[in-house]
């Protein structure tokens, strides 16, 4: 009787062993594509948080950059005349920071016709929305300082970041406190003039 022959399917083994590597080159593939879409959702946000740091250094630094100053004529103190019969007087200027950061002003000077103010030399500082009050020295010719052009002032001012920085602010003195507390210096100024004891 002749000996069984076993038979080997060739096709089946291979199929097996093709079934094994797709298997694991499906399962390799799977993990490199949740691999790749990971650090591509990391990437984005990493990038995301970058990008709005970024935007957000920017816009503090224009925030503490930006200026934005109100100023009016505020009182008038004692003084006197010089030898031309200029009234020598002391005063204050108030100052509003209407910026969104906080400030300190250095100086204010203002110089128009018949007009002259110099601050004292104190530095003040200003929140946002603050008011401060700025002692100055005033120089008035009670004839031309109050004319119908407002006076320009000159502010030097320090922002957060260190900057320093000056611009002009036109002020009113047509019916401010400095007119109305120079009023009756000035009416008295007249009548010594008109007395031959002025100028």
């Amino acid at each position: 009787m002749p000996a069984e022959r076993e038979v080997i399917d060739l096709d089946e083994r291979d199929q097996r062993a093709t079934a094994g590597v797709t298997d694991d080159h499906l399962l390799a593939g799977r993990r490199t594509a949740v691999q790749l879409v990971a650090a591509f959702v990391v990437g984005v946000l990493l990038g995301g948080f970058a990008v709005s740091e970024l935007w957000g250094s920017q816009e503090e630094r224009a925030r503490n950059s930006s200026v934005a100053l109100v100023a009016f004529p505020a009182s008038i103190g004692g003084g006197g005349t010089d030898a031309l019969g200029v009234l020598q007087l002391d005063g204050q200027l108030a100052v509003i920071n209407a910026g969104p950061a906080p400030i300190t002003v250095r100086a204010a000077t203002g110089q128009g016709q018949g007009v002259l103010v110099r601050d004292t030399g104190t530095s003040r500082s200003l929140r946002p929305g603050g008011t401060t009050w700025i002692d100055v020295e005033l120089c008035l010719d009670c004839v031309t300082a109050f004319g119908s052009e407002p006076l320009s002032m000159r502010f030097s001012v320090e922002t957060g970041d260190g900057r320093i920085s000056e611009f002009s602010y036109p002020i009113a003195l047509v019916g401010s406190m400095w007119q109305v507390g120079t009023e009756q210096l000035c009416a008295n100024l007249r009548a010594m003039e008109k007395r031959g004891g002025g100028r």
